[in-house]
């Protein structure tokens, strides 16, 4: 049993003031394999006193002092990268290679955007040639981070490393059900040598120290990622303070699959939405289809889903894991359940456990046909790896089926109609419209309209996000 019970507090691993100990439950085997304290209000109070200390000197180092330290926390992470697939692939059941090659390499390629961007980032210009007046950008203060479990160094480095960036000091608390990433992420901070009480990390949930947090009048902003029920209520206990709450919440991708689609959009659809076992906020998981290609659509789309193995995440090999979870896994199943009730047709898939894994919290590939978007699988976050097919006549209702939800974080398109593309992705009320299978670049924004949030994460508008605008009068 690995024991993770202290808090990096102030540049130390500290004992919590009052012992209040969980279980981190391996999700493929349904045992636990670690050991976390939850923090009080008193570790909560300690970390931000260290914040706000430690910002008095922070904020003034230089940038060049910060791209030293970025540097060296880089090459620790480079050293250490394995660890952190290891620890990703038992914490939250990611399977290993996936754990490497994706979960693990997103923190590096984050650390070596935002490194890039502080090189060129200008935290002062003159307003315009015939003023006297000066623009300066200066970091907000204490920061509180709270983090997820399904993307979790992705998130901890979108959060973490930009707020190093721009002169904050922080607290991070990281999903209680998969704490253990982000205290190696806390060593290799440690080990890189910032300085004492500039990053901190005090492990909680989401009521205890996540609630302390979000209320807190020391912290000045709060950038959280996770479920919008809890990015409301953490915008409601933010309110009295009065402090900036930056928030990447839930979402209801729509992928809309023209009959000009390339050959292999609608299998490349089903891998999309199955990948991480279809824990992302910005997974494609309704899939609307024009009709005149529907049929051939659903085949290939069974097909691909039934093709698409389950296995523990230590093996090796292309497969997804279990969901992170008991409570997680329940809920799947019980939206599954809804489907099928509701009169949806169950084309692959089901709530039963896939065959020969009778431990763990594994979920059968799902996919849902006959879906009108009035069902709950396809209004709710079903987050798991479920998708839900719904055919459409023209262009124009396509796009509005697509709209017709609260959320707004990604949507996708298919169609190799260069203009029709441009055309519908204007049209589509979300912060990132993938088309043709074509990701992001590393360092573009990403965010959500609506209940998926506000601001934006990666890049220049990441850095942004953690700074307040000066206006100086007679400069020259």
């Amino acid at each position: 049993m690995i024991d993770k019970r202290n808090f990096y507090i102030n540049g130390k691993w500290v004992k919590p003031t009052k012992p209040n100990d969980l279980k981190v439950i391996n999700p493929s085997n349904e045992e636990a394999f670690a050991t976390i304290s939850l923090g009080s209000k008193e570790d909560t109070d300690a970390a931000v006193k260290a914040a706000k200390n430690a910002f008095v000197i922070w904020k003034e180092t230089s940038k060049e002092e910060k791209i030293i330290l970025l540097e060296k926390l880089l090459n620790v992470y480079k050293k250490r990268f394995n660890e952190m697939a290891e620890a990703m692939s038992n914490e939250m059941g990611s399977p290993i290679d996936f754990a490497t090659s994706t979960h693990t390499a997103s923190g590096q390629a984050h650390l070596e955007d935002f490194i890039l961007r502080l090189k060129e980032f200008k935290f002062e210009e003159h307003f315009n040639s015939k003023s006297n007046n000066h623009i300066a950008l200066e970091p907000i203060g204490v920061c509180g981070l709270i983090t997820p479990w399904n993307w979790p160094i992705n998130q901890i480095a979108l959060k973490v490393i930009p707020a190093f960036a721009t002169g904050c000091t922080m607290i991070l608390k990281p999903s209680e059900i998969a704490p253990i990433s982000a205290m190696l992420f806390a060593e290799m901070i440690d080990e890189a040598g910032f300085p004492a009480g500039v990053f901190n990390l005090v492990n909680g949930d989401g009521a205890g120290v996540g609630t302390q947090i979000s209320g807190h009048p020391d912290i000045d902003m709060v950038s959280f990622t996770g479920s919008t029920r809890a990015g409301k209520l953490i915008t409601k206990n933010a309110a009295d303070t009065i402090k900036r709450v930056c928030l990447e919440l839930g979402g209801k991708g729509g992928n809309i699959v023209f009959a000009d689609s390339y050959p292999d959009a609608v299998r490349d659809g089903i891998r999309n939405v199955m990948s991480n076992s279809g824990q992302s906020c910005d997974a494609p998981t309704r899939m609307l289809v024009e009709k005149s290609i529907y049929k051939r659509a659903v085949e290939e789309a069974t097909d691909e889903a039934n093709k698409i193995k389950v296995n523990v995440a230590s093996k090796k090999g292309d497969h997804i894991g279990p969901v992170v979870s008991k409570v997680q896994y329940d809920k799947i199943i019980n939206l599954i359940k809804d489907g099928i009730n509701e009169g949806a047709t169950l084309a692959a898939g089901g709530p039963e456990l896939p065959s020969g894994l009778e431990k763990g919290y594994f979920i059968k590939p799902t996919i849902f046909t006959d879906v009108t978007n009035t069902m709950q699988i396809a209004k709710k976050e079903i987050f798991g790896p479920v998708l839900s097919i719904i055919p459409f006549e023209t262009e124009e209702e396509a796009i509005s089926i697509t709209n017709e939800t609260e959320y707004g974080l990604g949507n996708y398109l298919q169609t190799e109609d260069k203009e029709k593309a441009k055309r519908v992705a204007k049209k589509l009320r979300s912060g990132c419209v993938y088309i043709n299978g074509n990701g992001a670049d590393p360092g573009t924004p990403f965010g959500g309209y609506r209940q998926s949030g506000n601001g934006r994460e990666g890049g220049n508008w990441g850095l942004e996000e953690y700074l307040e605008v000066k206006t100086i009068t007679g400069w020259k």
